[in-house]
């Protein structure tokens, strides 16, 4: 197993850290509203597994809205007998009533109870389908490329993990229950429009195109406002995380008021896109409101000239007026429905183009028992760079011998840090090719690379877990006296011991509550429990105070004791017994050797060494 990187060490030379580091994060393009069917019909197929559910929702609502549909006919009924049997003279015939009134009873408890169940099972279906979308999004970020991640800002990647796929819950539990009683109500309270009076159900339908109109208009103006709305989301994000992350750095510099400034410029589009969005949809539900009036009005007057000639019963023209209340309210949900669908939508396009991206490609693991390979490392004719524009590796080629020991300098951007990238496969090379033992690095799959390389980097990385299972994380199955002898090994037990709680402290984020040294001795301990063929030392001890920096080195060199090891460093008082010392400049091997032989030529590596001491050293 390896160390984890961080995303300093993620970053491509083209992002190294420094005062860009908190300046504006990678561009999000401004998204333009995509395919709107396309995204919908791909989000609803995500509730395809629950087909059965969604059958019994539908027949509850059906239920439920039967019920609702039919009480307005039978008050309606209630009241024409009534009006009849004043102007007759005649007396309340009370025992209709009772029935009617035992019967309204029993139809809306049904209808609550119906309601109910829709809902509870509707909750149900949202948050599995959400589990499944979350779990995929979850599985997709562990596929991407090294690459997605270097060149996507990790709060607009967390945004689309987080905020869009809770918006998308939110809507969905809302809108499909929502849409399913709606769509039933329109056509219940059609059908007993029609029982009652064709021509005023004809009044009633003309208001139709018009309400169709009205959302198609917004709903089309609105939806890139909400897309434009999540984007900025993600801007926020970014910057937050960012700013956050590196707030010790932050304070040093004296960079808050900055920070507070682009925060502010940036909520500000958000405060805009936002206004919009909701303001563009929001004017719907008025126009709405207005053509649901406009009707009433139509079906109040030709309501009363149908009683006055005869044509009706007045408790129809009653319970007209309210199915002309139950359709437009259905009409006005259906809008509402409709900013709900916008902002789901929005999330969704985000989503689906995360999920779209390029994979790493699937691969067989190779027939090699790993535990019998000795670690001989050949790079041959190598050829590689980040932007396909600028080569940052050229024709390199190199032969490292089982247990030896390379360490690899030069300035920032001469290409270490490549090396390692393509050693671990976290990119494919441009040309050539490495072998371990022979074999090709594209045989092994990656996770057979990785399982034979362990990293311990300059940057700690550790999760919020014990320490106890921090070290174990280099490998699966560790028992409590491994994790020990590693931590004596690293010289970690004792400091470990001093905490209260031992191994078993607990570290809190960004594991705050221990030295930096002492990370570091953990993500030693964890590389030596792994017992790598091959082993990646990043400036390991640069972290460090001298005394921990000896016990370090002591602990590294058993550690490197029978295996290849490749050590990056600035210090080069540190790696004077290497085997083999790569001196690195734009990408390409400049001298090869020991130190005592690189010191003798009198180049590169005699001016890098000497420029970090006041005089020269002595060479024996």
């Amino acid at each position: 197993m390896m160390q984890k990187k961080n995303e300093k060490d993620q970053r491509t030379p083209s992002q190294s850290s420094g005062p860009k580091a908190f300046g504006p994060g990678p561009f999000i393009p401004s998204e333009k509203p995509k395919n709107f069917k396309k995204t919908f019909w791909r989000l609803l197929k995500y509730l395809n597994p629950r087909k059965k559910m969604l059958i019994i929702v539908v027949i509850a609502s059906l239920l439920a809205t039967l019920f609702n549909v039919i009480s307005p006919k039978l008050l309606g009924d209630a009241t024409s007998s009534i009006f009849e049997s004043f102007i007759a003279g005649s007396g309340v015939d009370f025992d209709f009533l009772g029935n009617l009134l035992l019967i309204l009873i029993l139809l809306y408890t049904s209808s609550s109870i119906f309601s109910w169940l829709q809902h509870y099972l509707i909750a149900g279906v949202s948050q599995m389908t959400i589990a499944e979308l979350r779990q995929e999004v979850n599985e997709k970020l562990s596929r991407l490329p090294l690459r997605y991640l270097d060149k996507h800002a990790h709060g607009d990647v967390l945004s689309r993990a987080v905020n869009d796929i809770d918006n998308i819950q939110t809507s969905l539990q809302q809108s499909l229950t929502q849409m399913i009683t709606s769509i039933f109500t329109i056509i219940g309270v059609i059908v007993m429009m029609l029982i009652i009076s064709p021509i005023m159900t004809l009044v009633v339908l003309l208001m139709l195109p018009l309400s169709g109109l009205i959302v198609k208009k917004v709903v089309s103006f609105s939806q890139r406002h909400f897309v434009n709305q999540q984007n900025e989301l993600g801007r926020v994000n970014g910057h937050v995380e960012e700013m956050f992350s590196g707030h010790q750095v932050v304070k040093a510099f004296g960079y808050e008021q900055e920070a507070i400034k682009k925060f502010d410029d940036i909520n500000d589009r958000l405060y805009k896109a936002g206004w919009k969005a909701q303001f563009v949809s929001g004017i719907m539900m008025p126009l709405m409101s207005f053509v649901g009036n406009l009707g009433f009005v139509m079906i109040s007057i030709v309501g009363g000239l149908f009683v006055i000639n005869g044509n009706l019963r007045i408790g129809d023209v009653q319970a007209f007026i309210q199915y002309s209340q139950q359709f437009s309210h259905p009409m006005a949900h259906l809008a509402g429905i409709a900013n709900l669908i916008q902002s789901a939508i929005a999330s969704a396009e985000r989503i689906f183009a995360l999920l779209d991206e390029e994979e790493e490609k699937k691969e067989q693991a190779a027939e090699v028992e790993l535990t019998k390979l000795q670690g001989h490392v050949s790079i041959r004719n190598v050829s590689f760079s980040y932007d396909k524009k600028t080569p940052i590796l050229k024709n390199m080629s190199l032969d490292v011998k089982e247990g030896d020991t390379v360490a690899i300098v030069g300035p920032t951007g001469a290409g270490k840090t490549t090396i390692i990238n393509l050693l671990m496969r976290f990119y494919e090379l441009d040309r050539g090719s490495i072998h371990i033992d022979g074999i090709n690095l594209e045989q092994f799959s990656r996770e057979q690379v990785r399982s034979m390389i362990a990293m311990v980097l300059q940057d700690t990385w550790l999760f919020n877990g014990t320490i106890r299972d921090n070290i174990a994380y280099g490998r699966e199955g560790v028992t409590k006296e491994e994790v020990i002898a590693a931590a004596k090994s690293a010289f970690a037990d004792d400091f470990i011991r001093t905490l209260p709680d031992g191994y078993d402290t607990v570290l809190g984020e960004d594991a705050s509550n221990i030295s930096q040294g002492q990370k570091q001795l953990l993500t030693i301990a964890r590389a030596i429990i792994s017992n790598p063929k091959i082993l990646i030392l990043d400036e390991a001890t640069s972290s460090v105070d001298t005394r921990t920096e000896k016990n370090i080195q002591k602990a590294m060199k058993k550690l490197m004791e029978g295996r290849t090891s490749f050590v990056i460093a600035h210090r080069l008082s540190t790696i004077q017994d290497a085997d083999v010392i790569l001196v690195m400049n734009q990408g390409e091997i400049l001298e090869k050797g020991t130190h005592h032989e690189l010191l003798n030529k009198n180049g590169f590596y005699a001016e890098l060494y000497y420029s970090q001491f006041s005089k020269k050293a002595e060479v024996s």
